[in-house]
This record gives C-alpha cells, sequence and structure tokens, in this order.
C-alpha cells in the first residue's frame, strides 16, 4: 500500500481530531468523512477496505490503520477520477477484469447466502449419525516401557520387576527414553502411533502385564500395559463446528448443481487449445 507506514505522528493527531467530531454524530456506512474535488468517501468504504488488508496491516494501531486508509482511498480516487476523465475507451484487459471482479463477487454473496442459512439441529443430529454413530470399535492403549540398548539388560529389568520393583522407579532410573523421567509412561496411542514392533506387542498384551524384551529401531523395549479400552467416539458437541461446515459445503454443492441444472451452458470444444489462455496479445483484439 504507497504510503500506508508513512503517516506522521501530526496526521494520526489530526485523524484521531476528525474522529473526536463525528462521534457526535450517528455514524452509518453511509456517513461521508472525506471527499475529493467532490467524490465521498465513506466509513462504509473504509470499514470494507480494512477488512480487505493482509494481516500485518490489521494489527497496526486503529489510529495509524485509520490514517493509511483514507490517504489510500484518497490516492484511488485521485487517480480514478482522473483517468475516467480522460480514458475514452476502458483497454479490453481491464474490461475483462471488471467482468471477472463482479462476477467474483456476486458469487461469494450467494455463497454468502447459502453458508448463513439456519441448518436444522435435526439435520446436524442425522450428520453425526451418519458419521459416528456405527464407527467400529478402535482399541486404545495406555502404556509405559523402558528403554535399554541390549536384551541382557532388557531381560535382567524383566527379573527385577517379577521381584518386585516398582516400574516407574526403575523407569526414571535406568530408561533411556524421554519418557524415562516420567516414568516411562506414554500415555494413549491407538493403532498406528507406534513403530510395528511395539505394537505388536501390546496389540498381544493383557492389561497390567509386562512384555519380553521388544526390539526396535531405538533399542531393547520392556513395556508395561497399564490399560487398554475402545476408543470413544467424539461427541455432537466436540464435533459441531466440522459436521456444520461440511453440511455448508454441502449447501452450496447443492445449491450449484441446481443451478446447473436449470441452466442453459456451453462449454469448450473437445479440441479447444488449453495453451491459448498463455497468449496476451489476443488482449489486444
Amino acid at each position: 500500500m504507497r504510503n500506508f507506514l508513512a503517516a506522521s505522528a501530526v496526521s494520526a493527531l489530526l485523524a484521531l481530531g476528525a474522529g473526536a467530531v463525528y462521534a457526535q454524530e450517528e455514524m452509518n456506512a453511509d456517513t461521508v468523512i472525506a471527499s475529493v474535488n467532490g467524490t465521498d468517501i465513506t466509513l462504509g468504504h473504509v470499514i470494507v477496505l480494512r477488512q480487505q488488508l493482509p494481516q500485518e496491516y490489521q494489527n497496526l494501531p486503529d489510529e495509524v490503520l485509520f490514517e493509511g486508509i483514507i490517504n489510500q482511498l484518497i490516492e484511488q480516487t485521485l487517480l480514478a477520477d482522473y483517468a475516467e476523465a480522460n480514458v475514452t475507451e476502458l483497454p479490453r484487459e481491464v474490461e475483462l477484469t471488471l467482468e471477472n471482479e463482479k462476477r467474483a463477487v456476486f458469487a461469494s454473496l450467494q455463497i454468502q447466502r447459502v453458508v448463513e442459512r439456519e441448518i436444522p439441529e435435526a439435520e446436524l443430529q442425522a450428520a453425526y449419525d451418519a458419521q459416528f454413530a456405527n464407527l467400529p470399535a478402535e482399541p486404545e492403549f495406555n502404556a509405559s516401557h523402558i528403554l535399554v540398548e541390549t536384551e541382557e539388560e532388557a531381560l535382567a529389568l524383566i527379573e527385577t520387576l517379577n521381584g518386585g520393583a516398582d516400574f516407574a522407579e526403575l523407569a526414571r532410573e535406568k530408561s533411556t527414553g524421554p519418557s524415562g523421567p516420567n516414568g516411562g509412561e506414554l500415555g494413549w496411542f491407538g493403532l498406528g502411533m507406534m513403530v510395528p514392533e511395539f505394537e505388536t506387542a501390546v496389540l498381544g498384551m493383557e492389561a497390567e502385564g509386562i512384555s519380553a524384551p521388544v526390539q526396535t529401531q531405538f533399542g531393547w523395549h520392556v513395556i508395561r500395559l497399564n490399560e487398554k479400552r475402545n476408543k470413544p467416539a467424539p461427541t455432537l458437541e466436540e464435533t459441531r463446528e466440522t459436521l456444520l461446515d461440511g453440511l455448508r459445503q454441502q449447501a452450496v454443492e447443492a445449491e450449484i448443481e441446481a443451478l446447473r441444472a436449470g441452466a442453459d451452458i456451453t462449454t469448450p470444444p473437445a479440441d479447444f487449445d488449453p495453451a491459448l489462455m498463455r497468449d496476451l496479445s489476443l488482449l489486444g483484439q
């Protein structure tokens, strides 16, 4: 944005002073806050432009952001008015750009109308049931382990555990893995979250059991299966926003399909050369 960050302290103070005057009036989108040769710049223009700014500008203080937006709108108005008065015919590229932009704006408006329609709770419940009600049971495991470098060390640990040693204390003392200081606890994990050898060993264990030595790429493990359960399905409330997003997307797709079905549409012939879209010289025709 040209000159956007060049607002002086004096200009910022003037903008704040102007805001204090306008605060005495009833503000709305049509409130005129600046003009250029009789062309009005309204509060609505400022609000819309602010929404379109990159995030780094959005975080600027309001007085700096306001001054920059006003400067940009004034400069754009000066340039636009001059061009409109002195250009007798718009370049073809500009005409086509305006047509594309108008098309995009109205398409976005219709999409917004669709996604803002209220979705009945019964429809949301049906979407939840379809996605989660009949999920197959998926096991989850809560395990601890002690990681050492050799099988001999692992066998010695198992013997010590069979003699009544505390698993967590032994993990803190002997484990070389990052979970050692936490007593070897790995928390809950599901299928596919551990290396295959570790997962295979856990699948064959009963709760509170101690494994034989298990070798993986990290070394030798002695595993304690603390608990296992079937993974609970997420609740409706936990999935509400995701489900709503999906239903809104389906509504947009249904709207487009309905419009397609009622429209007279022609498409490019099969032998049309897609490379023509790169030929900028055609815009001069």
